[in-house]
């Protein structure tokens, strides 16, 4: 995003193009840990929190939980994953480790009566170890959810699941946490996130994790591509019947915009036969 200046200045500009027509539930306003996203902590400071809007921010350990509050976070993450390696890789502990410092941060989270999230890393595969278990998913969801995590999102960091495996993975979380605390969030590497969110949907997740364009990857996973476009997401969710009560074209307006910004092209298929008509 460039300088801190100008990241306040993109994700204000943002604000302003979808604040009256999108909730925004599932997204990162800000993640203060690793170092490399310290500067969010000015983002966060920057921005203006309208009514009705949720600005959930990734905290690992208890410093970046305290960073958070400090520059008014009315919501935090804490994530995890599924995969020893990619935990290690990714926050620099165990899993073990991991639940322990999260304890510690929702614990405080809670007695601040701040909303924690839980997320669950490689659900559906791993860029070190392959496939991953759905028990394995299942019991650091259970965790999760079990310390006070009101919502766990269940990610296919590395786009490799399929809706079969997606179907299995579900059946085996929601034997220990129920639908209306899980939330799907897939990346679409391999062109599979649309039809595993719809998996996910017909068997009762009401919660989906997207990005504006379909921006976004995993650093520790080459070659993944970005969370499914939020334009996509809603124009299947329209064709469903379902009302998102999202203006798709205030989205595309402002990923078209964002995607300027970061000199990034859009990935939402939406987007591009929109802008191509």
């Amino acid at each position: 995003m460039g300088n801190v200046p100008s990241a306040v200045k993109h994700c204000l500009s943002y604000q302003q193009l979808l604040r009256e027509h999108l909730w925004i539930g599932d997204s990162v306003a800000g993640a203060l840990d690793p170092a490399q996203m310290a500067d969010h902590t000015e983002v966060m400071k920057g921005i203006h929190q309208y009514p009705g809007v949720r600005y959930p921010v990734l905290t690992p350990n208890l410093q970046g939980f305290h960073r958070a509050v400090a520059a008014g976070a009315t919501e935090i993450s804490v994530f995890g994953a599924a995969s020893e390696s990619f935990s290690k890789k990714n926050i620099n502990c165990s899993i073990e480790e991991s639940m322990e410092k999260f304890e510690e941060v929702v614990k405080s989270a809670r007695h601040m009566n701040i909303p924690a999230r839980g997320y669950v890393s490689c659900t559906l595969g791993c860029p070190y170890e392959g496939n991953i278990t759905p028990q394995k998913v299942t019991e650091v969801s259970k965790r999760l959810y079990g310390m006070g995590c009101y919502e766990i999102s269940l990610g296919d960091t590395i786009g490799v699941g399929t809706p079969g495996s997606m179907k299995r993975m579900l059946e085996s979380v929601m034997k220990e946490v129920p639908p209306s605390a899980l939330a799907v969030h897939c990346h679409d590497t391999y062109g599979q996130a649309l039809a595993n969110i719809l998996t996910a949907l017909q068997m009762g997740i009401n919660v989906v994790d997207s990005a504006v364009s379909g921006l976004g990857g995993c650093p520790y996973a080459k070659g993944a591509s970005g969370n499914v476009a939020t334009e996509d997401l809603i124009y299947m969710l329209n064709g469903l019947g379902l009302n998102t009560g999202v203006n798709i074209y205030k989205v595309m307006e402002a990923g078209d915009f964002i995607c300027k910004a970061v000199n990034k092209t859009t990935n939402s298929k939406v987007a591009q036969a929109s802008f191509n008509a």
